[in-house]
């Protein structure tokens, strides 16, 4: 009931609702493909808390036990803290969520801590950060964000907190796979290159209740050759889901429970030793090094995963044409017959189009 009243004054809120919720399938979709069953679950931007309540479901779907993930947190939004302290109280989730008013990357309040996972949707394109006073910071191991815009200090602020075998999943604007200006080029260059970028995923657009635009999933991962999984080391796997999801009102889309299985699996089936991946031309790729570095280290996924390959056309082209003429002309007929209904209609109340 509390996240569905969340969900219902984020959608009043327009644009503001953003600071504090994020829509449920997205956080679904990056608990499903991190799997976050132990160890320290870690949001630096936390909002309301939906992704620790997602991470506390999951466990418990799967026969863990609430104690066995910490859960921390830090908001720099104070109401939004409350918000996020009741969400989750009411759910007997114990959990360290700090706020000040400087924010994440001022006041750091978890500095030592190695999260096994970090799972965030921080503030898209942000230009107010207060970079200019951090020119310098410990954090910028792959170089130094630009001022105007915050996206690659989260990046690099999520790897800094990530154990040695730690993973992330976050949200970022599209703008992030593909933008060149200001050095954030040669960041996203420079992660790649050190093999962090496990997985990325293009999503549709209209999935968040503040904002229109289509954003993407990143998953970091510190330990491409874990022995549990299959050894990935220097390839990224591509996946398209733009196409996917349904619209439940005008202005609001959401994946259904069968496509998020479809992408995590399709990820899992990568991952895992014993997976079955085989590339789906149109929906998803995995790529060597090599060809992310002749993409210029662009990680749109609609670079790498082509086009859904079509079904061969069996109808001879005449009689294709043959047969749309003659729908085309049956059309014609159609809109004649509306045109003059139409214009009778106003006739009949004083309109007379001559």
């Amino acid at each position: 009931m509390y996240e569905y009243f969340l969900g219902q004054f984020a959608y009043a809120e327009g644009k503001k609702g953003g600071q504090f919720y994020t829509a449920r399938c997205i956080v679904q979709l990056l608990v499903e493909m991190l799997e976050p069953y132990k160890g320290r679950v870690f949001d630096p931007c936390c909002g309301s808390g939906g992704m620790f309540v997602q991470s506390e479901k999951f466990v418990e779907a799967h026969g863990g036990r609430i104690g066995d993930i910490s859960v921390y947190g830090q908001e720099s939004n104070q109401t939004t803290w409350r918000l996020c302290k009741m969400n989750l109280a009411i759910r007997g989730i114990d959990a360290n969520i700090a706020w000040n008013n400087e924010g994440s990357f001022l006041n750091d309040a978890h500095k030592d801590l190695k999260a096994d996972f970090v799972l965030a949707n921080p503030p898209f394109n942000d230009s107010d950060w207060k970079g200019e006073m951090l020119c310098e910071d410990v954090r910028w191991k792959y170089g130094t964000p630009p001022i105007g815009n915050a996206n690659f200090a989260w990046v690099q602020h999520f790897i800094h907190h990530l154990s040695p075998t730690g993973m992330a999943g976050f949200v970022l604007a599209n703008g992030s796979m593909s933008s060149n200006t200001a050095g954030e080029g040669d960041i996203r260059k420079n992660i790649i290159e050190a093999d962090l970028v496990d997985c990325m995923i293009a999503l549709p657009s209209q999935l968040f209740y503040n904002t229109m635009i289509p954003v993407c999933l990143w998953f970091i991962s510190r330990d491409r050759k874990n022995h549990k999984f299959r050894d990935r080391k220097g390839e990224i796997l591509f996946i398209d889901a733009r196409n996917m999801g349904v619209m439940i009102d005008r202005r609001h889309r959401e994946l259904t429970p069968e496509e998020i299985g479809k992408i995590s699996g399709t990820y899992h089936a990568w991952r895992s030793k014993n997976g079955k991946y085989a590339d789906i031309a149109g929906f998803c790729k995995s790529a060597k090094l090599e060809e992310v570095r002749k993409h210029g280290h662009i990680l749109t996924p609609g670079r790498y995963v082509g086009t859904e390959v079509q079904e061969e056309d069996s109808e001879a082209f005449d009689e294709k044409m043959k047969r749309l003429t003659a729908d085309l002309a049956d059309q014609f007929k159609k809109s004649h017959k509306l045109e003059v209904e139409i214009k009778k209609n106003l006739k009949g109340i004083g309109y007379e189009i001559k």
